[in-house]
């Protein structure tokens, strides 16, 4: 499978909106955020959310097919000087073990690197044991734990 990586724009928020509620839908333990949140939410809400000020919006396409598989977001952190933040990674199921979070968490971090960030940084469930072997396996490692969550980081 080849996949080709496309950063999105607000107006591209019907793309992003398929993505983010089959990821609420498939995994709702991985995010904070939950689908019944989502789900009736309006395009203006859905344009916001693709309005992160400095955040990057990315979305892998199956190139063979056109159909996204994956989805990924890059914001500077909320913390002054703590780097950038990676949230909202999800691969469709099917696209799985090949590759496609290593692609899209390349993307993000060529993106932070190119701002200046000196480390990324990312929160995942402790108990989330597939995702955190796949941020181990793309450099990450565990900074700080808070009940239930980890934060890894990755220097840049």
């Amino acid at each position: 499978m080849t996949v080709t990586l496309v950063t999105l724009s607000s107006d591209d928020w019907r793309v992003w909106r398929s993505l983010r509620l089959a990821a609420l839908a498939e995994a709702p333990e991985a995010f904070g955020s939950r689908l019944a949140d989502w789900v009736g939410a309006d395009e203006g809400r859905w344009r916001e959310r693709l309005s992160i000020p400095g955040a990057m919006d990315v979305v892998a396409l199956d190139s063979g097919t056109g159909s996204p598989i994956g989805m990924v977001t890059g914001t500077p952190s909320a913390r002054p000087g703590a780097g950038a933040e990676l949230i909202s990674l999800w691969v469709d199921p099917a696209a799985r073990r090949r590759g496609v979070a290593t692609l899209l968490i390349d993307g993000v971090a060529t993106w932070a690197a190119a701002a200046g960030a000196p480390r990324l940084e990312l929160s995942v469930m402790a108990q989330n044991e597939s995702a955190r072997r796949t941020y181990e396996r793309n450099g990450f490692a565990v900074a700080a734990s808070s009940g239930d969550e980890l934060t890894m980081t990755r220097g840049l």
